[in-house]
């Protein structure tokens, strides 16, 4: 068993990340686990190159540089960092320090925050015969490079502001994109479909797609259908986008020695962002309460109100700096 940690950090997104400064901020000894054999969670995974823009003073940021600028915002107070690694259980001790277990290693923690977000998350896949052996290549979930769709034309399939973001994303690198969606009317903000109506991007609406074939030059035909009509129309294109969405679970979490209180399958947290467990802490899209937001801004505040509130729980005595501006900083 190795040395007690203060704080053990569960899931290396941006949250879970954030979490982990503020940790190197108070100087509390902590470790920052994450499943995945990188940091950044979503957005690193899912949307490198697509903007956001709900992070504040970032007037659009790629989910890859948000990742980026906190990597070198870790290194400025870093802690321990363990890839690649998937907490098994979490085990609450009678002297109230958890016993934290993984595949490769077995660890000590005083308090725990779980930064998870929802869980493993995987695209709603697209219900079309052949298009599970076309995938990574003419039918693809993410847009991990633009210059993938250079000069090729893109079908996106999806009418949520993800659909339409990829779409406007594609605009200055592909030969056309078409946004393919069932209904007329898009579920999305209205900046964001004002933007797709000032574009280059071709509506198809409201159509389905029906089938797909592959054809000689290794073009793909998409045969739509429109909705609650006999009309179809077959669309020849290089590439199939789909964003229908994502699925995720926190499955794993119903495996540990936990009993948290939970709600639609979320972590219900107090105003600290204390579970039911005490010395147990959750943020991010995984934690709930009143009023809650589903946002990365609204995580990036959850994290320092976690860790301030433990930090003064495990150390009372303790003067804890609120401000970073009264904190010791390393700069370069």
């Amino acid at each position: 068993m190795e040395e007690c940690y203060d704080v053990t950090i569960i899931g290396g997104g941006p949250t879970g990340m954030f979490a982990a400064f503020y940790c190197g901020l108070h100087q509390l000894k902590a470790q920052l686990i994450e499943a995945l054999p990188q940091l950044g969670g979503q957005p690193a995974a899912l949307y490198p190159e697509k903007r956001v823009w709900d992070v504040a003073g970032k007037a659009g940021v790629t989910g890859q540089e948000l990742v980026d600028d906190l990597i070198a915002q870790l290194a400025v107070a870093p802690v321990d960092q363990f890839l690649g690694e998937k907490v098994t259980n979490v085990i609450k001790e009678v002297d109230g320090t958890f016993t934290i277990q993984s595949k490769q290693r077995t660890s000590s923690s005083k308090a725990v925050v779980i930064a998870m977000g929802n869980g493993a998350f995987s695209p709603r896949q697209l219900a079309l015969a052949g298009s599970k052996e076309l995938e990574g290549r003419q039918v693809r979930y993410f847009v991990n490079h633009k210059k993938d769709f250079k000069d090729q034309r893109v079908a996106v399939l999806g009418g949520g502001d993800a659909a339409i973001d990829m779409a406007l994303m594609l605009e200055d690198v592909a030969k056309q994109v078409y946004l393919v969606h069932r209904r007329n009317e898009f579920r999305a903000l209205p900046l964001t479909v004002e933007q797709l109506e000032e574009s280059t991007v071709e509506k198809l609406t409201p159509f389905l797609p029906k089938d797909l074939v592959v054809n000689a030059d290794q073009s793909v035909t998409l045969n739509l259908k429109k909705m609650r009509t006999d009309e179809e129309r077959p669309l020849e294109v290089d590439k199939v986008l789909v964003n229908y969405g994502f699925t995720s679970n926190n499955a794993a979490l119903k495996e540990w020695s936990l009993d948290l209180a939970s709600e639609r399958g979320q972590i219900k947290v107090d105003a600290t962002m204390q579970t039911s467990v005490p010395g147990v802490y959750a943020i991010g899209d995984g934690a709930t309460y009143e009023g809650k937001v589903d946002l990365i801004a609204t995580g990036f505040g959850e994290a320092p109100t976690a860790i301030t509130n433990l930090a003064k729980e495990l150390y009372p005595k303790k003067k804890m700096a609120t401000h970073s501006s009264s904190m010791k900083i390393n700069q370069q």
